[in-house]
C-alpha cells in the first residue's frame, strides 16, 4: 500500500524535474507564449489534480479537494516555496503566458457551471418546495448579512478598491451565503440519502441557494463593471436576468429539447448531440453577457434545461460529464489553486482574519440553515444534518472567488482567504454530513417509498428513456400505439412514430395515417399523465416516414438510441412457427428490447379500449419478471385487471432463486408478482397451474377468463429465423385474444422457452 501510494509521487517528482529542465531551455528560447509550456501546466494540472483527488475520495473527501490543493502545491504556496526558480520557469508570470492557460479556465467555468447545472433537479425542489424555499431564505439572509457586515469592516489593505467597498460587502455576503450543490450532492448520494426526504431537501435547498447565488453574482458583476451603484444599471440587469429567466424557462424549455433531438436523429458526425448542448451554452453565456450580467447565469441555466431534456440518453450525458471532470476541472481548479498564495497566511494578522471569515461563514450559514429547517418543520435532528451539509462551500465559492478576482472585486490577499475558507469548510462538512445522517430514523412511509425506487432502478420500464413505435396503416398499428401511449405516458417519455407502411410518395397521396397514429399516441399518454400522480408534462411525439427499404430504415433509426421497439403491423405471424418477412426484417435491425403486438378479438374492432384485462405468465425467469412488469404498468396506466399465472418450464428449476424465502416455489414466485404490483398500487388476481403444459396453462386461462390482452416476456432464440420459443409460438397463434411479447435484447441458445 505504501509503495503504491509512494510510487505516483515519484512520477510527480520526476515529472517536475524533467518539465523544469524543458521549461529552461524553452523559456531562453523565446520570450514570447510558448505551447510547451501550456502542455506542460496542464498536464501536470491534470496529472497531480486527478492523483490528489483519488486520495482525497479515498480519505472520503470531494475530489475537487485534491484538484485545488494540487494548485496550491504546484504553487507559491509550496513549489514556489521549495522551488521558487522552477516555478517560475514552469509558471511564469509574463501576461502573454498566462493568457493561454487563463483562456482554458475560463471556458471551464462556462462548463463547471453547464454541469452544475446538469445536477439541478427542479423536481425535487416542486417536490419539497415550500420547506426548500423557506430554509433557502433563512441559510442566505443570515450569512449574507454576516458577510455584508464582514465586508464594511475589513481594512482598506484587503480591498483592490477601497472606494467600491459597497461592492465588495455585497460580493462577501454572496461568498458567504452561497453552498456547492456538487459537493453536497455528492455526498448526500454517498450515504445513499439522497432519496431520503432529509436528503432531499438537503439537495433541493442547494440548488436554490446555488440559483440565487448566481443570479446575485451576475447582478454584482454589473454593478462593478460600472465602478458605483448605478440605479438604472442595475435596474437593467435585475430586469433583463428576470427576462430572461423567463423566457428561458418556457420558449427556452422547449427549443433545448427539439435542438437536441433534432441533433441526435438527424445529425450523423461524431457527437453531434455534445456539439449542440456545448453550442447552445455558449449562446446563452452570450445573451447574459448582452443584457449586463456575468456569462456564468446563462451557462449555468443552459445546464439546467439540458439537464430536463427527456431525450438526454445516459451515454451522452456521461461523455460530456467525463470531458468536463478529467481535463477542465483540474485545469480551472489547480489555476485557481496556483493563484492562492497561503504563504501570506505566515503574517498573523492575516491568518487571524482567515480564522475569523471561516468562523463568520460556518457559523452564519450553519446558524441560517439550522432556523431555516427549524421553520420549515423539520426537527432538530434534521436541521442538524441540513445545517452540516449547506456549510459545504467547495468549487462553487472556487468559482466565485476566482471571478471576483478576475473583476478587481477581490485583491490577491482576500481570494487566498476566501479560498482557504473554502477548503476547510468543505473538508469539514463530509464528516459532519455524515455522523448527522447516520442519526436519523426511516419512519414507515420513507421506508416503502425508498425500496419501490430501488426496485425501480433495477426494472426495465422504470428505465426506459426513447420507444420507437413501427407502424403501417392497419388496425393492429392503432393498437400497438395505444399501447406505446400508455407506457410513454407513465413519465413523460418523448417517443417517435415511425411509418414502415407504404413509402413516402404513396402515403402523401392518402389523407395521412402517420398522424392518426401520433393522434393516438397523443390521446393514450395524455390520458395517463392526466390522472398519474407525477409531475409529467405533455408527451412529445415525432413521426417519420419510410424513404428506403425496410431494414435500412430500421437501422438507421436504431443508431439514435432507442431502448424499445414496439412494432404494430398488419400480419404478424406467417407460416407455421415463423413470423412475417416484415416482422423479421425488423428485428434483425434493431439489437435492442423488441414489443411485438398481435391485436385480436375485440380490439380489432376497438384498437383504442378504455381498459385493459390482462393476463401475464410467469415462472421466476428474468424475461417473465420484464413481461409481468410491463404487464403491471400498463394497468397502472389504464383501468381494468391484472392476473398473474403461475407456469413451469423444465429450464426455470434454477431460475426461482429470487422467490421468497420460506415459501414453496410457486406461491413465492406469485408473491413476488403480487409485491410488484402493490408497488404500484396495481390490485391482481393469482392463478396457479404448475401441472400443466405451459402453453395449455396460458390458453385454459385465457378460455376461462374475462382477459383480452396476454403479456409475455420471451428471450429470442438462436436459430435461422426470429424465434422465441415454441410457448410464445403456440399462444401467438391459438389464443384468441390480443398478444404482447416483449423480448430482451439478447439471443439464448435453443432450447430456450420461457414464459
Amino acid at each position: 500500500m505504501q509503495w503504491s501510494l509512494l510510487r505516483p509521487v515519484g512520477l510527480v517528482a520526476a515529472a517536475l524535474v524533467l518539465t523544469t529542465v524543458a521549461a529552461s531551455a524553452e523559456g531562453g528560447k523565446s520570450a514570447g507564449p510558448s505551447e510547451f509550456l501550456l502542455v506542460a501546466q496542464i498536464v501536470l494540472l491534470i496529472a497531480v489534480g486527478r492523483g490528489l483527488g483519488e486520495i482525497m475520495q479515498r480519505l472520503g473527501q470531494p475530489s475537487v479537494i485534491g484538484e485545488l490543493l494540487a494548485g496550491i502545491l504546484l504553487g507559491p504556496s509550496l513549489f514556489g516555496w521549495v522551488w521558487p526558480d522552477a516555478q517560475h520557469a514552469i509558471f511564469p508570470k509574463t501576461p502573454e503566458q498566462k493568457a493561454m492557460i487563463d483562456g482554458i479556465a475560463q471556458f471551464g467555468i462556462l462548463l463547471l457551471l453547464l454541469l452544475t447545472g446538469m445536477e439541478t433537479d427542479l423536481k425535487l425542489v416542486r417536490k419539497v418546495g415550500k420547506a426548500a424555499i423557506a430554509i433557502s431564505i433563512a441559510g442566505i439572509l443570515v450569512p449574507f448579512a454576516c458577510g455584508f457586515v464582514l465586508g464594511e469592516f475589513l481594512p482598506d489593505a484587503l480591498l483592490p478598491n477601497p472606494q467600491a467597498r459597497l461592492v465588495a460587502s455585497l460580493f462577501m455576503g454572496t461568498a458567504l451565503s452561497i453552498s456547492s450543490v456538487k459537493i453536497v450532492a455528492v455526498v448526500v448520494r454517498e450515504m445513499n440519502f439522497m432519496r431520503r426526504n432529509v436528503g432531499q431537501i438537503i439537495v433541493a435547498t442547494a440548488v436554490i441557494d446555488d440559483t440565487i447565488g448566481w443570479i446575485i453574482i451576475a447582478v454584482i458583476f454589473s454593478l462593478a463593471s460600472h465602478g458605483t451603484l448605478d440605479i438604472a444599471s442595475v435596474a437593467k440587469a435585475v430586469l433583463g436576468t428576470l427576462a430572461f429567466l423567463a423566457v428561458s424557462f418556457t420558449i427556452g424549455r422547449r427549443l433545448a429539447f427539439q435542438l437536441i433531438r433534432w441533433a441526435n436523429d438527424t445529425l450523423v458526425s461524431t457527437a453531434p448531440v455534445i456539439t449542440v448542448i456545448v453550442l447552445m451554452m455558449c449562446a446563452m453565456a452570450l445573451i447574459t453577457h448582452l443584457i449586463g450580467v456575468h456569462t456564468v447565469l446563462g451557462a449555468f441555466v443552459a445546464g439546467i434545461l439540458v439537464g430536463e431534456s427527456p431525450i438526454l440518453t445516459r451515454q451522452i450525458d456521461e461523455r460530456l460529464r467525463g470531458l468536463i471532470s478529467s481535463f477542465f476541472m483540474p485545469v480551472f481548479f489547480g489555476l485557481a489553486g496556483l493563484s492562492a498564495d497561503l504563504t501570506v497566511l505566515r503574517d498573523p494578522h492575516l491568518l487571524m482574519l482567515t480564522g475569523l471569515l471561516v468562523v463568520i461563514a460556518s457559523v452564519g450559514k450553519f446558524g441560517g440553515a439550522f432556523v431555516g429547517g427549524t421553520v420549515g418543520g423539520l426537527n432538530t435532528r434534521e436541521s442538524l444534518a441540513l445545517a452540516s451539509g449547506m456549510n459545504a462551500r467547495g468549487s462553487t465559492e472556487v468559482i466565485i472567488a476566482t471571478i471576483g478576482l478576475s473583476i478587481g472585486v477581490l485583491s490577491q490577499n482576500l481570494f487566498t482567504m476566501i479560498v482557504t475558507m473554502a477548503i476547510v469548510t468543505t473538508m469539514a462538512m463530509p464528516p459532519m454530513l455524515r455522523a448527522a445522517l447516520a442519526k436519523l430514523p426511516m419512519n414507515e412511509e420513507e421506508r416503502e417509498r425508498l425500496e419501490r425506487e430501488e426496485f425501480e432502478k433495477r426494472g426495465f420500464v422504470a428505465n426506459l428513456e426513447r420507444p420507437l413505435l413501427a407502424v403501417d396503416e392497419s388496425v393492429n398499428a392503432s393498437f400497438a400505439a395505444h399501447i406505446a401511449g400508455l407506457i410513454a405516458g407513465m413519465r413523460g417519455l418523448p417517443i417517435t412514430v415511425l411509418h414502415i407502411g407504404k413509402r413516402a410518395k404513396e402515403q402523401e397521396k392518402e389523407s395521412g395515417e402517420a398522424e392518426s397514429h401520433e393522434a393516438v399516441v397523443k390521446k393514450a399518454a395524455e390520458a395517463v399523465s392526466a390522472t398519474g400522480d407525477q409531475d409529467v408534462r405533455n408527451v412529445d411525439v415525432t413521426t417519420r416516414v419510410r424513404k428506403s427499404g425496410l431494414g435500412e430504415t430500421i437501422g438507421d433509426e436504431a443508431k439514435k438510441g432507442f431502448d424499445l421497439l414496439v412494432v404494430g403491423i398488419d400480419k404478424v405471424a406467417a407460416t407455421k412457427d415463423r413470423f412475417d418477412r416484415k416482422i423479421e426484417d425488423i428485428a434483425a435491425e434493431f439489437e435492442g428490447p423488441l414489443a411485438i403486438v398481435a391485436a385480436k378479438g375485440k380490439h380489432l374492432k376497438q384498437p383504442m379500449p378504455e381498459a385493459l384485462n390482462i393476463l401475464v405468465p410467469v415462472s421466476g425467469s428474468g424475461v417473465s419478471k420484464r413481461g409481468a412488469e410491463v404487464a403491471v404498468a400498463l394497468a397502472q396506466a389504464g383501468s381494468g385487471s391484472l392476473r398473474v399465472i403461475y407456469v413451469a418450464t423444465t429450464r426455470d428449476k434454477g431460475a426461482q432463486r429470487g422467490a421468497s424465502r420460506g415459501l414453496s416455489q410457486e406461491t413465492g414466485i406469485l408473491k413476488d408478482a403480487s409485491d410488484l404490483a402493490a408497488r404500484y398500487d396495481v390490485d391482481i388476481t393469482t392463478t396457479l397451474r404448475a401441472n400443466r403444459a405451459p402453453e395449455a396453462a396460458i390458453l385454459r386461462e385465457i378460455e376461462t377468463t374475462a382477459v383480452d390482452l396476454v403479456v409475455m416476456g420471451v428471450d429470442r432464440i438462436q436459430a435461422d429465423h426470429l424465434s422465441f420459443g415454441g410457448v410464445a409460438d403456440a399462444v401467438l397463434r391459438q389464443a384468441k385474444v390480443s398478444v404482447l411479447l416483449v423480448s430482451s435484447g439478447e439471443v439464448r441458445q435453443a432450447p430456450a422457452e420461457k414464459a
